[in-house]
């Protein structure tokens, strides 16, 4: 305060309530070191410090008065008229001026906008994908409404395929392959009564299986192997991924911020488009080749199943659709390598995904069909 000395002793008249009764009183004020001192006579001085006073308004260099309060005296007030007292507080007591209320304002957005930069160099420096990045903040509670909300959109008009004998066999081989995944999120799985040959990784750990796969495969070791390969999409975020990439950044934030409103109303139809890359297609085969060997289920079957389809759409990711197969399918001319990959991935002891008894219920699981959403019902949740 010694370079402000020359304000100090100064003395002025004011009008002080002690926020007890109603009414004020005339009484001098004089500027010190220790802050506003109100002169009470015969009292001793009451001293309000400079630190935790605060004004009615903020001072400027046209103002002509100052209300002021002390943070420690609640519903007291001190009116002083004048522009000289205003300057004087104003230098004695900075963060009461305009400019300090200008930068507190804007002091949010400014640690806002640090705080993007940082996250964007940091994703830039790490070689992050951005999408990516977004995906595995998202709160789990928004990943499991996105999930519920693409596959009500995906089954619009179809019905979930529920009898019961195909639902248990479907429920023992999802534990099977999701005991092997080695994670803590558990999995759902749906078969929905649709002719198209496929199945879609959703968010949240959601699976979509169709009437037309199961129709289309020779053997469970081939539902396992695409089973597998979908649950690696959801292992890598992929569907959230590419929601979040497809909707944009708005859409994205308020999914972050755990909303669930307009951002989700075509979540199902932007998932049925979206076609991962060959990168995420691999990283789904790595995660299908892993699941599989740690359930002692023979990646043959995987590998037998790609290849038919590929020969039988004749050219890979077309008619298949995206999302699913279509995307499995769609890293030509890669798919050689890939094949051989799988199948140099064999070599350990295996049994089948599963019994006779059980393939049969599960090829049958449309012969009783819902129109009600039952994910929760062929699901098979990983012991924890």
């Amino acid at each position: 305060m010694s370079m402000h000395s020359d304000l100090f002793h100064q003395r002025f008249e004011a009008r002080f309530s002690d926020g007890r009764t109603a009414r004020s009183r005339e009484v001098t004020v004089e500027l010190n070191e220790r802050g506003i001192a109100i002169l009470h006579q015969p009292d001793e001085p009451l001293i309000w410090p400079y630190g935790a006073l605060a004004t009615a308004e903020p001072l400027t260099d046209h103002a002509i008065d100052a209300l002021v309060t002390y943070s420690y005296q609640p519903g007291a007030t001190l009116f002083v008229q004048g522009p000289r007292f205003a300057r004087a507080l104003a230098k004695l007591a900075p963060q009461l001026t305009a400019s300090a209320e200008r930068w507190r304002s804007a002091s949010p957005w400014l640690w806002g906008a640090a705080a993007t930069i940082a996250l964007g160099c940091i994703v830039w420096l790490a070689e992050l994908s951005p999408a990516r990045t977004i995906a595995a903040l998202l709160p789990d509670k928004a990943r499991a409404a996105m999930g519920r909300q693409a596959v009500a959109s995906m089954s619009e008009g179809r019905a979930f395929c529920d009898d019961t004998t195909g639902t248990k066999a479907l429920g023992k081989l999802t534990q099977r392959l999701a005991t092997a995944t080695q994670i803590d999120r558990p999995f759902k799985v749906v078969v929905i009564d649709w002719g198209l040959v496929n199945a879609f990784a959703t968010p949240g750990e959601n699976v979509v299986l169709t009437r037309g796969l199961l129709e289309a495969a020779e053997g469970p070791d081939e539902i396992a192997g695409v089973l597998a390969h979908e649950m690696g999409h959801g292992i890598e975020l992929h569907p959230e991924t590419g929601l979040v990439r497809a909707m944009g950044l708005a859409a994205a934030t308020e999914l972050l911020m755990g909303g669930s409103g307009g951002a989700l109303g075509n979540i199902g139809i932007v998932l049925l488009q979206l076609s991962y890359s060959r990168e995420a297609e691999g990283q789904a085969d790595d995660h299908a080749i892993s699941i599989l060997r740690a359930a002692r289920v023979s990646s043959r079957g995987f590998a037998q199943f790609f290849e038919r389809m590929s020969k039988r759409d004749g050219t890979p990711g077309g008619s298949l659709g995206k999302g699913g197969l279509g995307g499995m399918l769609s890293s030509h001319p890669e798919t050689g390598e890939r094949l051989a990959k799988v199948h140099a991935a064999g070599g350990y002891d295996a049994t089948p995904a599963l019994t006779k008894a059980d393939w049969t219920a599960l090829q049958g699981i449309c012969a009783s069909t819902s129109p009600d959403d039952r994910q929760s019902g062929p699901a098979a949740d990983k012991p924890q």
